[in-house]
Parts: structure tokens; sequence; C-alpha cells
């Protein structure tokens, strides 16, 4: 089996020496970077499954680092962070961040975070009961195969979560999921604080889809409930 690799990027020395040293001892190969600009330079000529970002990075602020990586590639991406204030948070998954783990946190949960991530990135490594190519009314393309989203041949830059929330809807249309049911299939564990975060991620892929909420093409809010998939294949 392949070691999987995470990319490590943060400033303090100590916190990042226990963190790697737990994740090598879990079994995963670990590269370190102590600044947001050596962890882009890594992560441009290194393949990661994984990538763990601070936001008070020197060189380059984490926030930055996430919107880069984001541009370059859908792969499971989390902050891990001592600020813990909401518009931080919903700031980082506006940017393409799949989670966010306040600092301080247990070694345990992180593992478990980081597990569950790989995991739901792995089964939507083109498993999906749709055909390779999929179309839709509206010129929305679902290209399974290579894990493409296009509208009138245009490729959409979706993250790996906005990615998976779509393709879930996809793979069951007109059916109501809420928020909770998405939150478990998605982020593989039980809703907690989950809503904020669904409503973050489905905000995010609609603007990218350029759908509108009162005139929906793909995407329906069943108010009180969830979303659910309204596009037919043609």
């Amino acid at each position: 089996m392949t070691e999987e690799r995470i990319l490590l990027v943060e400033d303090d020395p100590e916190i990042a020496k226990i963190i790697g040293d737990h994740l090598r001892r879990t079994g995963y190969g670990v590269t370190w970077a102590s600044t947001g600009q050596e962890g882009w330079e890594d992560f441009k000529k290194e393949r990661y499954q994984l990538v763990l970002v601070d936001l008070m990075l020197p060189e380059m602020d984490g926030f930055t680092l996430c919107k880069n990586i984001r541009l370059k590639s859908d792969v499971p991406l989390l902050i891990v962070s001592a600020r813990q204030e909401d518009k931080q948070k919903v700031k980082g998954l506006s940017l393409g961040a799949d989670d966010y783990i306040t600092k301080p946190f247990s070694l345990s949960e992180l593992t478990a975070r980081i597990e569950s991530h790989l995991r739901r990135y792995q089964r939507f490594q083109g498993v999906s009961v749709l055909s390779s190519v999929t179309l839709y009314t509206g010129n929305l393309e679902i290209d399974v195969s290579k894990r493409l989203v296009k509208i009138e041949e245009r490729v959409i830059p979706l993250t790996s979560k906005e990615y998976e929330l779509l393709l879930l809807m996809a793979d069951h249309p007109h059916r109501t999921f809420s928020k909770a049911e998405l939150y478990e299939h998605i982020w593989d564990q039980a809703d907690t604080e989950g809503n904020n975060t669904i409503n973050v991620h489905v905000k995010s892929l609609r603007t990218k889809l350029g759908e509108k909420v009162k005139q929906p093409k793909w995407i329906e809010t069943v108010w009180g409930t969830g979303y659910r998939f309204i596009g037919e294949q043609t």
C-alpha cells in the first residue's frame, strides 16, 4: 500500500513536531513547511493526499495559501488554527478549505478528521452510479472519471467537498437531503455543528455554477429541511 503523504504548514516548530511525529507513527508520510511560501512551493513540487494549514503564517498567510492550493487541486485541505471566530471559519471554508479545526485539539481528533477526509476523497475517486460523463439541462456536465464539472464546456473549479456535494445530490435526483444528512455523508461524521458548514459550501457551489436561489436550474432549497438536485439528464 502506498504511503499517504501529508503537507503540514505550521510556523510553530514545537506544534509541528508534535503533529508530525504523531502522524508518522500513525503511518503517514509528513512534510513540514514553516512558512506559507515554503508550503506553496512544496505543494507545487510534490504530490500530497492531504494538506494541513495554519492561518497565521509568515511570508504568505494561510488564507492565501488555501486559495492558491484550491485553484490548483481538489486535495483535502484542513485549516488548523487558534482563531476561533466564526467569520474566520466561514472565510476559510469559502476559500476552499474542507474543514476547520481549532486549537487546542486532541491528536486523536485530528487523526480521526484526517482519516475521514481521506476516506471520503478516495471513495469519490470515480465511484458513482452516474455514467462516465452525464449531461443535464442547462449544459451542466459531470465527468465522474476525471472529477470534472463543466458548464458549456467551461471547467468549473470546485473544491473536493463541493464536487462531492454535487455528485451525491446528482446521484439521487429529486431526493431531499437534510443538512445533517449531507454533513454525515460528505464529512463522514455525526452532525454536531455541520449546518453552517453545509450552508457555506452550498452557497459557494451555487455561486460557481451561476445558480440563482429563486430560480435554480440544479440545486433547489427545501426550506426548513435542506437541498435537492432538480436537474434533468439530457
